[in-house]
């Protein structure tokens, strides 16, 4: 019997294992990741500075779209939750290896672009726990690290022609 159980345990292991299959490979650019990751979830943050989630939200004239019939499903904290989640997130998919940038380099991979990547995680899931604390005031003030977070990223790879390489004030010949 015994023989049985450790024959039966042998078999099951090897099958958990194959089942955790690997991520894959990149689909979208940096720029279409930051378009329609960060870019709408971060001004779903900044909204709150000016609009207490709370508030009820404003109705939309039914159109008849997917978009305007389920536009209200998720709406007021769990909206800036998810939002926050989603920067949270996001490092995950700007790191990814093979993810290239618009123009086809490589995203950077250097100790920079990791800490950006890492300072934006924990900026989110501080948001994540502020709105799930319903404090408005705090979600509002962690607004300025995001878009600290936003504009030392992009000085240094984005506002620039020679996108994806880093510019730290050196002149190229």
């Amino acid at each position: 019997m015994r023989f049985r159980v450790v024959l039966f345990t042998l078999l099951l292991v090897p099958g958990g294992v194959v089942a955790q299959a690997p991520i894959g490979y990149p689909v979208a650019n940096l720029a279409q990741v930051m378009r329609s990751t960060y870019f709408p979830n971060a001004n779903i943050i900044f909204d709150v500075q000016m609009r207490d989630p709370e508030a009820p939200a404003e109705t939309t004239a039914p159109d008849g779209t997917v978009s305007s019939t389920f536009s209200s499903i998720y709406t007021g904290w769990q909206l800036v939750e998810n939002a926050g989640l989603m920067l949270a997130e996001g490092s995950t998919l700007i790191t990814l290896p093979g993810r290239l940038c618009q123009n086809g380099r490589p995203v950077p991979a250097g100790y920079d672009w990791q800490k950006y990547a890492r300072e934006m995680t924990a900026t989110g899931w501080a948001v994540y726990q502020a709105a799930k604390e319903r404090n408005q005031e705090r979600v509002a003030e962690l607004t300025n690290d995001i878009a600290t977070g936003c504009a030392n990223c992009h000085s240094v790879y984005r506002d620039k022609e020679d996108r994806c390489i880093p510019d730290f004030g050196v002149t190229r010949q």
